[in-house]
Parts: C-alpha cells; sequence; structure tokens
C-alpha cells in the first residue's frame, strides 16, 4: 500500500484533489487527459476514472462523448455567519434566499454526561432530541441534532412542529431571546445515514459545528451539532461588535 493511503482508497484521494483544484481555480473548465491525470497523482488510469466518475456522480463534472470532461458550474456556497446570533432563518433571508426547517425525528433521551454538563442538568436527565434538516430553494443543506432539557421545555416539540423555527420555539416556551455561548468546528466524511436525506456523494465532506447556546442571564437552552455539507456552505466567523 502506497504511505500515503493511510486506508484511504486512492481513487478518493484522487478526487479530493481534483475537488481542490476545480475549487482553487487550477481547473477551471476542462479536464486534462486521463494519462496526464494519472501521472500527475502517481496513480493508473483505472483509478483516474473511478475518481471521475465519483465526482460526476456528485455533479462537479460531466463527460462529453468525443470532447471531454468538463467542471460544471456550482451555485455560489450559502455564506453562514457564526457569533453570538446564529439564527438560521434570519441569516437566510438577509441574502435573499428562502429557507424551510424540517423536523424529521424527535425522541427522548437520558443526558450523558459531555450533555449534562452542556445543558447544566443531572447525568440520566430526560432530554428532548430534535432532528432537523435545513432546506434552501428545495436543497438540503444541512442537519441538525438539538438537545432541550424536558423540564424546561415541556413543549418544545409541538412548537417547532408548529413554527418550523427554533427561534420560535423558544419564545413559545418562554425565552424571547437566547445567544450562542461557544461553537466548535470539525469536518469528517459525510455518514451513511445523512448521504439519502443530504442528497449528496457518499464522499461528501461536512463541516460540524457543536454549539451550546444559552438565555440572556447564561443558562443553557440547547447544544446542537449540526452537519453543514462542505460544497454548498461558507461558514463566517464574526467578532463581537462588528
Amino acid at each position: 500500500m502506497h504511505a500515503l493511503d493511510d486506508g484511504i482508497s486512492r481513487w478518493r484521494r484522487v478526487a479530493d484533489a481534483i475537488r481542490a483544484d476545480i475549487a482553487s481555480g487550477v481547473i477551471t473548465q476542462q479536464l486534462p487527459p486521463e494519462v496526464e491525470l494519472a501521472e500527475r497523482h502517481g496513480v493508473n488510469r483505472h483509478t483516474v476514472r473511478r475518481a471521475i466518475a465519483a465526482l460526476s456522480t456528485e455533479g462537479l463534472l460531466r463527460a462529453e462523448r468525443g470532447r471531454g470532461t468538463f467542471v460544471n458550474a456550482q451555485p455560489p456556497r450559502v455564506i453562514y455567519p457564526i457569533g453570538e446570533r446564529v439564527r438560521f432563518r434570519e441569516n437566510m433571508m438577509k441574502q435573499s434566499i428562502e429557507p424551510s426547517g424540517q423536523l424529521i425525528g424527535a425522541e427522548r433521551v437520558a443526558a450523558d454526561a459531555r450533555q449534562a454538563a452542556q445543558l447544566n442538568v443531572s447525568v440520566g436527565a430526560p432530554l428532548h432530541r430534535l432532528e432537523r434538516l435545513a432546506v434552501v430553494d428545495g436543497m438540503p443543506m444541512s442537519r441538525s441534532t438539538s438537545l432541550f432539557s424536558v423540564e424546561r421545555f415541556p413543549g418544545i416539540i409541538s412548537a417547532y412542529a408548529e413554527t418550523g423555527s427554533i427561534t420560535q420555539a423558544l419564545q413559545k416556551s418562554g425565552v424571547s431571546d437566547y445567544r450562542r455561548r461557544e461553537t466548535r468546528i470539525t469536518a469528517e466524511r459525510v455518514s451513511p445515514n445523512d448521504v439519502n436525506l443530504l442528497q449528496c456523494a457518499s464522499d461528501a465532506i461536512v463541516l460540524i459545528s457543536n454549539a451550546v447556546d444559552v438565555d440572556m442571564e447564561g443558562k443553557p437552552v440547547q447544544s446542537v451539532r449540526t452537519r453543514f455539507l462542505a460544497d454548498r456552505f461558507e461558514l463566517s466567523f464574526k467578532m463581537d461588535g462588528d
């Protein structure tokens, strides 16, 4: 095995490299010949073909018989500000984008040690777990998992189902305003469970935001884990006061 493989298929490394070249403008309209790509990435032509096939399925490339493989024009990434006030609907509307939220699952779970610390509840305390899908112009953009204290927010699920908005659901539950206390960002390949929901390639990259929101008195409101598709979102971090 090549030393750089590290358990990652070679065709995936080639696909990631081609994707990066397209994003950076190194490749703009037409892909170089397969033999050139194979030599550039130190693989055989079969590996290059598999990478191209994956990117074509993803919608990034298209093959034209007798002409070659071309880059499809991609819609601009949606800019999503990360700061003290993180409001999906408000952020989208400011960009003249019509968003919607879909409740795709809800259940009651027991808080583990990490969740208990985030929400300031006892380990084992009952939590509402909401699974939501964010959709923009009919395109799935992200999937979120929110946790709320059952004791503090007994009706949060029905409130969200009625309004389609976490902000409005919290207002119905007595929280007039809230802010982001912390956000931590990581990245990984999309999980098999999210491929169909997000309508993306099986090796797509997601940016993962783990955050905690608090009310204006500093009391925890929700912990939320959001998976943003990296090729559909650009996260923008705003400093306080900017």
